[in-house]
């Protein structure tokens, strides 16, 4: 639950595609309401509701020839397009008067009578019609006369946004989504009512595919070396840690420490098993395999299997307090992974914890950690300092301090503690100048304030230290592209990255939301494929498939449209940045 290893100093929004803007700031925005007028009917209903119906998709679509003459000529023989207006008008007539029914037969006589060279007028009678089967909730009818309304007119808006909610209807997300692409992209990224029915659709169909994904069989996410020692690193007690262990036959739990010291992940499991399975008179480390097979399982996405484990450990009243307080720890991780909307349920192990082993640093480093991804940064603060006070010598928690210190500042606006707390970042450096995530942090934090020599020498510092660690080109490649908005030499740091260590997912995700920004849609969809692969719960499968299927329903448009999709990238990229 690292902070710094897993933050950005942009939001993901920032490069996220199609609707990255309103998926962060959505809550700022309000929902457009469906509005049951049509659209200017008459002059004094216009200047009426002009307001109310701007940009709804319950509008309906009248003839501005029709409305702009007072007295139309007559004609003894009228058109057939004059006819088709005259049954449009009546159907209009009894829209208004919640007559849905009889609307439809007036819309079908016009859309009988309209000749097929006037493509327009004919788009214009089926999106009406298709309104008033709105109101009827015939989806499938609706569907059928707004795709017959856009193959007169491809891009006729209304009827895309109409068809788009339709498709939602009968939960056929994607296609839902593809016309809603549409419509953001002929409006330029700029309604932000139809950028919010993106957002809401967007959201639908990655939880959906994250569902499916979770339903199927997924081959084991194996944690690379790298990622299993800065996990263990963020235990200052871990009681398994710091065991010493030797044997001339390692076989059993002796066996999953040696090979846990050694990096090395593939048989701990079956090892930690065998202990546990083994006699009481040759087991010595039961609760000990139990809980090491538990950390596994957890690293690994095994998630019921780890429950049942921590649980198992968490109900023996007479084991050792640091295994019970390390178990509730990463019970409470484990809460936050697969319950992110209920910390409280997070925060009900860690009160357990607290209760068990007062005195263990962990609980209180950890659940600040959880405190600052909920924003509540005063009991954050407090939490860090009590951790300090029990671990003095950790480079990690001290840093996780000042960064807690740090947003509290900017969340105040309190440029006095911002000042204080940029010297804590460089005394916390000259104190422990070993520990990597100091550095990192401290970049992250000059980022944001703008200091970009200064914040890639502190990502350049962190390297050194760490060669293997592959976010830190991540998070300076995203430097890179604030800094000086050259693409190129970012994405070579964060293809560096992948060739360091080719499980970062966050790796993976990144360079594909660049590529999206570059119009490479189908490559920006096989590195959104490959993070995928590595997600372990199903909040990142849910971010990663959004992603994804938005890139793939811009590609269809775009294609489908005959648009530009490099155009279409910087047009995007204007509304988001």
């Amino acid at each position: 639950m690292s902070t710094g290893s897993t933050g950005s100093t942009f939001p993901k929004w920032q490069l996220a595609i199609l609707i990255g803007a309103p998926v962060a700031l959505g809550i700022g925005y309000l929902y457009w309401k469906k509005s049951t007028q049509p659209e200017g009917s008459d002059d004094k209903l216009k200047k009426k509701k002009l307001g109310e119906l701007k940009d709804k998709t319950i509008s309906l679509d009248e003839d501005e020839r029709s409305r702009s003459q007072d007295v139309p000529a007559k004609k003894k023989t009228p058109t057939p397009l004059e006819e088709a207006q005259k049954f449009k008008n009546n159907g209009n007539a009894y829209f208004r008067d919640g007559k849905y029914e009889q609307a439809i037969e007036e819309y079908n006589r016009a859309i009988e009578k309209c000749p097929d060279a006037n493509a327009t007028d004919l788009s214009t009678f089926y999106q009406n019609r298709a309104a008033a089967f709105e109101h009827l909730q015939k989806w499938s009818e609706v569907i059928q006369d707004c795709s017959k309304a856009l193959a007169c007119n491809p891009k006729y808006l209304k009827a895309l946004k109409r068809r788009a909610k339709a498709y939602e209807h009968q939960q056929d997300l994607a296609k839902s989504f593809e016309d809603t692409t549409a419509a953001c992209i002929l409006e330029g990224f700029q309604n932000n009512s139809t950028l919010m029915m993106a957002d809401r659709v967007l959201k639908e169909l990655g939880l959906q595919h994250a569902k499916e994904a979770l339903k199927q069989q997924r081959p084991d996410i194996r944690p690379s070396k790298f990622f299993m020692k800065t996990f263990f690193a963020s235990f200052m007690e871990d009681p398994i840690k710091k065991m010493v262990v030797a044997s001339t036959d390692p076989k059993g739990f002796v066996k999953a420490k040696l090979l846990l010291d050694q990096g090395e992940c593939d048989e701990i499991v079956a090892a930690c098993t065998d202990e546990i399975e083994s006699s009481e008179a040759e087991a010595e480390y039961k609760v000990e395999a139990m809980l090491l097979r538990a950390t596994m399982y957890l690293l690994t996405a095994h998630f019921d299997e780890a429950t049942a484990d921590l649980d198992t450990i968490i109900s023996m009243e007479l084991a050792d307090k640091k295994l019970r307080a390390n178990a509730l720890i990463k019970r409470a991780s484990l809460a936050m992974q697969v319950q992110p909307n209920t910390p409280e349920v997070c925060f009900v192990y860690f009160t357990q914890a607290e209760e068990v082993d007062p005195h263990n640093s962990d609980i209180y480093h950890h659940r600040g950690q959880v405190y600052i991804l909920a924003e509540r940064f005063e009991e954050a603060i407090k939490d860090f300092q009590k951790a300090s006070s029990l671990y003095p010598n950790s480079g990690i928690i001290e840093i996780h301090k000042c960064y807690a210190i740090y947003r509290q500042a900017m969340q105040n606006k309190d440029e006095y503690a911002l000042r204080e707390v940029i010297e804590g970042f460089r005394n916390a450096i000259e104190r422990f100048p070993d520990c990597v995530e100091c550095y990192s942090l401290m970049a992250q934090v000059l980022s944001d304030q703008q200091e970009f020599q200064e914040a890639d020498n502190f990502f350049d510092k962190a390297s050194k230290i760490e060669p293997e660690n592959a976010q830190i080109l991540v998070h300076k490649a995203l430097l890179q592209l604030q800094w000086t908005a050259e693409v190129n030499p970012a994405m070579r740091l964060i293809e560096k990255a992948i060739q360091i260590d080719d499980k970062c997912g966050y790796a993976y995700e990144t360079l594909g939301a660049i590529q999206v920004q570059r119009g490479e849609l189908q490559d920006a969809i096989r590195l959104f494929d490959s993070a995928i692969k590595l997600a372990k719960t199903e909040m990142e499968l849910v971010h990663l498939f959004s992603l994804k299927d938005a890139a793939i329903a811009q590609m269809n448009v775009t294609q489908n449209m005959g648009l530009d999709i490099r155009t279409i990238a910087e047009q995007q990229s204007k509304a988001i940045w």
